[in-house]
């Protein structure tokens, strides 16, 4: 009778449990945080205590961590789910997955979560770049001879097993593709293409090149339509040719040359400034190999060594780039600007140009700085004037983009200086001049004219955007920067002008912090894209912004000129383009996503190479960041390592509140002043190592 007292009770409360109406598990999924569009609760019933346990079912994306463990972090959930290394199976990190798990009071009393994945709902990747090891172990009298992939990537783990190594040896850099479903404990991965030796330059190079997407070659087809549209004649048809000296300004070194400037004087003192582009879209036409190409690349990518361009050489650094002498076709903004640098007019024509002369950044500073040689005096002849005026107009636009506010990160630039046989052999700052940024406010001028024209005439365009931060990230900056001194109480997380960070940074500047607050502003920032929609720059300030100025390299700026040619002069259909301005602004954002990693992990690899050559060394560095693992540290030539806290000696302490690593004597703040020895220079990750050298104190701010 005690036996079936038992299980009538057993069975009373599995039907108890199993009838639970639906509201009532979605009120607790609620209860415990975990959103219930994105999760799902079961019950089950634990027999062996009699009691009631919960098991929960989400879904989310994996994070692998050190050790084969991971998390999964779910929509609408605070705390991350923890996967134990058993419970990982074939997933790897950026898949989206299905996971159980369990919650749990630890010793503290805080909840703790614990989960197995079930399943992969969606392949983050099914592919990764790693270098191959040959492991070997005898059983009885034979040997077992077993490749395995070691990710580049920082984020996998774990070596992989190499299924079919397609004739790669031990120490080759590899692209592999990630093979599931042979096993659930055993993820494995089939070669597909070798690099050579790992420990080379052009091996890293080409395995940076094949991961980020770029495309180095074109095709006959495109190369011969490209060819044939180089060779037309130009001709002022339908066209005019712009009066006043013309002239292009760009680095020495440059071959795509997309703007030319000129000014000249009106009554009552205004200034007419022309921005002269060159017309891309009329040697790319809609629907051909040209146009699809385009849409591809979205962008010319530009490495330490070379350029990768999004049209082929005959277009981008011949017939479209605006070499002196030679007639051009360009879309010209024609800008009117009052005393104080306001534009009160503007109009878009298309031009015929001839450029005087290409000018180059160093020289023109020279002459503005008034230290211009003969050579430059009679190379610049028919254009001092022009430069004397266009500096006198910088200076306004200048003064007003001060007053209006605009966030100026300070974020060096590194040139990296290679030998004749393209080995790196100085790394110095890149310096800008008065002429590198009396050209950029030239161009975001015409670039605020062209976006307004286009809002106003209802016409469709490629807005570049920059939205407000977020105010969860800049509560987290604001709180940085009171943690580093500064005064942050006019700033509003919620409702925060570019005017007031400005004024923060401006602050940092001052006091010598300007490059560590520079990057944790940027950190604390939305990433600007492109949009068919007009959400304004937060970060320039502006309302009306798009991107005209380089349609040689810029699949934006191509779009934005066949708007301009098909609805403003030809009077074409506005849905038709507009429906084209959003498929190239998404084209435009996956292009650039794809250069700017490309082209910040080629400059790693070259100083990684560099920084090779001075392991030992030592020199001053300054703290550019703190965490609990470390600090990093930044050399004056801007290479950037870390300081593993492991490496600092024992007594450490990373205090969050103050952003600082003290001991009972030292106290490591962002800023400081510190000396570094290079340990170590990680070519295949582009990443440096460096340890702590003493004179902790050594210029404190």
């Amino acid at each position: 009778m005690r036996s079936n007292k038992k299980n009538t009770k057993t069975f009373t409360q599995r039907k108890t449990n199993k009838e639970r109406s639906k509201r009532e598990l979605l009120k607790i999924a609620e209860q415990i945080g975990i959103g219930t569009s994105a999760a799902k609760v079961k019950f089950t019933y634990e027999e062996s205590s009699g009691r009631e346990r919960r098991t929960y079912t989400a879904e989310g994306m994996f994070s692998e961590a050190q050790g084969g463990f991971g998390f999964v972090s779910v929509e609408g959930r605070e705390r991350d789910i923890f996967i134990p290394e058993s419970g990982v199976g074939e997933a790897v990190d950026g898949d989206r997955v299905l996971v159980t798990y369990k919650k749990y009071l630890s010793q503290d009393g805080e909840e703790r979560t614990e989960g197995r994945i079930k399943e992969i709902t969606e392949i983050g990747r099914s592919t990764v770049i790693g270098t191959v090891e040959e492991d070997t172990v005898r059983f009885h009298k034979r040997r077992i001879r077993t490749l395995y992939l070691l990710p580049d990537d920082g984020k996998l783990k774990r070596r992989i097993e190499i299924r079919d190594a397609g004739g790669a040896k031990d120490g080759e850099k590899v692209m592999a593709k990630l093979i599931r479903g042979s096993s659930f404990y055993n993820l494995t991965c089939d070669v597909l293409s070798s690099f050579g030796p790992a420990d080379t330059k052009d091996a890293n190079y080409l395995s940076i090149l094949a991961e980020c997407g770029i495309d180095t070659e074109f095709t006959g087809n495109e190369l011969a339509l490209a060819q044939a549209a180089s060779e037309e004649t130009v001709t002022c048809e339908d066209r005019i040719a712009p009066d006043g000296v013309i002239f292009t300004i760009d680095s020495e070194s440059a071959k795509d040359l997309d703007d030319a400037i000129s000014i000249k004087k009106l009554k009552n003192g205004l200034l007419e400034l022309s921005v002269h582009i060159a017309d891309v879209s009329h040697y790319v036409k809609e629907k051909t190999a040209l146009d699809r190409l385009v849409m591809q690349r979205g962008t010319s990518v530009y490495f330490t060594d070379k350029v990768v361009p999004m049209l082929p050489p005959s277009l981008s650094n011949g017939a479209c780039s605006l070499h002196p002498g030679e007639d051009k076709y360009a879309l010209s903004v024609s800008m009117t600007f009052d005393r104080s640098g306001e534009m009160l007019s503007s109009r878009i024509e298309k031009t015929v140009i001839r450029s005087t002369v290409k000018g180059v950044y160093s020289e023109i500073n020279k002459i503005i700085k008034g230290t211009k040689s003969k050579k430059l005096l009679e190379k610049y002849a028919e254009c001092l004037p022009s430069i004397k005026l266009m500096h006198k107009l910088y200076l306004c636009l200048l003064a007003k983009s001060e007053r209006r506010g605009y966030v100026e990160l300070d974020s060096p630039e590194a040139e990296i200086i290679l030998d004749k046989n393209g080995e790196p052999i100085d790394i110095v700052r890149r310096e800008r001049g008065d002429a590198e940024r009396m050209v950029e406010q030239f161009m975001l001028a015409a670039n605020e004219a062209v976006a307004t024209t286009l809002i106003e005439g209802g016409i469709p365009c490629v807005y570049r955007i920059h939205e407000e931060p977020p105010a969860d990230k800049l509560e987290s900056f604001i709180t940085y920067a009171h943690n580093l001194g500064f005064d942050t109480s006019y700033i509003n997380a919620n409702a925060c002008s570019p005017s007031d960070l400005a004024r923060l940074l401006k602050e940092a500047q001052e006091r010598g912090l300007s490059e560590p607050v520079s990057y944790a502003c940027l950190r604390s920032m939305a990433k600007a894209t492109y949009s068919e929609i007009n959400q304004g720059h937060f970060g320039l300030g502006i309302k009306n912004y798009c991107h005209f100025t380089s349609p040689i390299r810029r699949l934006s700026d191509l779009a934005t000129h066949r708007i301009i040619h098909a609805v403003l002069f030809d009077g074409k259909s506005r849905e038709k383009y507009r429906s084209y301005a959003k498929r190239a602004a998404a084209a435009a954002t996956e292009g650039e996503l794809r250069a700017v990693s490309a082209e910040r992990r080629i400059e790693n690899l070259y100083k990684t190479i560099y920084m090779n050559a001075h392991i030992g060394e030592v020199f001053a560095a300054r703290v550019s960041g703190v965490s609990s693992f470390g600090i990093f540290a930044v050399l004056e030539n801007t290479c950037e390592g870390l300081i593993p806290i492991s490496t600092m000696g024992g007594g450490f302490v990373f205090d969050e509140s103050n952003l600082t690593l003290r001991d009972s004597k030292v106290v490591i703040r962002v800023g400081d002043a510190i000396r570094i020895r290079v340990e170590e220079a990680d070519m295949c990750r582009g990443k440096l190592r460096f340890s702590l050298e003493g004179g902790y104190n050594e210029g404190k701010n």
